[in-house]
């Protein structure tokens, strides 16, 4: 899957055309609004501060608008001693929200790459992962994003990318199945064209 990897207009900014930026009392009333619908009284001394406190938490359940992830990839080393082998950082956690129901999305993801030289350093892999984690998502879209932006900004031999995760929307409501999870993968280069590559890495991420 293809993914295109950037902010969206007017993230982070107070103008722009349709994604400009609601302001925070905006956003409380918003707030007021839904909990009204949901049948509550938003002036009862317990929800009183509730707008403020849930537009504070939004703001940095979806941070990942405000940020690049080629910014956090920039930096890069040389000096790797000759290694040309898989590099893997596997079990990164993260928290997202699905894009359908606004619900939460709780997973792992497993990275790895072959690197052509250069490599990055291993708190960056988790970085991108955070960023792209803290936004409206689907799985798909996610695992191909986190692949697609080590691809560009490092250009190694190959990416892979495996996210495994459980979806509060089938959690909580619908069929409401506790406990499946669902898995995704994107493959580039080397681990694409190569199935004994795509091997060796779900094996090392399954390993233990």
């Amino acid at each position: 899957m293809d993914a295109i990897v950037k902010n969206f207009p007017g993230a982070g900014t107070q103008n722009g055309t349709a994604g400009v930026r609601p302001t925070q009392a905006e956003a409380e009333d918003a707030v007021r609004v839904l909990l009204r619908w949901a049948g509550d009284n938003p002036n009862r001394e317990g929800l009183l501060d509730t707008p403020k406190r849930v537009a504070k938490s939004y703001r940095e359940l979806f941070s990942g608008y405000d940020l690049d992830a080629t910014d956090v990839l920039g930096t890069t080393f040389e000096e790797v001693g000759g290694y040309d082998d898989i590099i893997l950082v596997r079990d990164i956690p993260f928290h997202s929200h699905c894009e359908h129901h606004m619900v939460p999305i709780v997973g792992k993801a497993h990275v790895a790459y072959l690197p052509a030289g250069r490599v990055l350093g291993l708190s960056k892999i988790a970085r991108v992962v955070e960023i792209y984690g803290r936004r409206l998502q689907t799985q798909e879209t996610m695992t191909a994003q986190i692949a697609t932006a080590i691809e560009t900004t490092l250009k190694p031999r190959g990416v892979a990318v495996l996210i495994d995760a459980e979806h509060m929307c089938m959690s909580m409501r619908g069929v409401r199945k506790q406990g499946s999870t669902t898995l995704t993968t994107s493959f580039t280069g080397t681990f694409k064209t190569e199935p004994a590559q795509q091997a060796r890495f779900m094996t090392m991420v399954y390993s233990r």
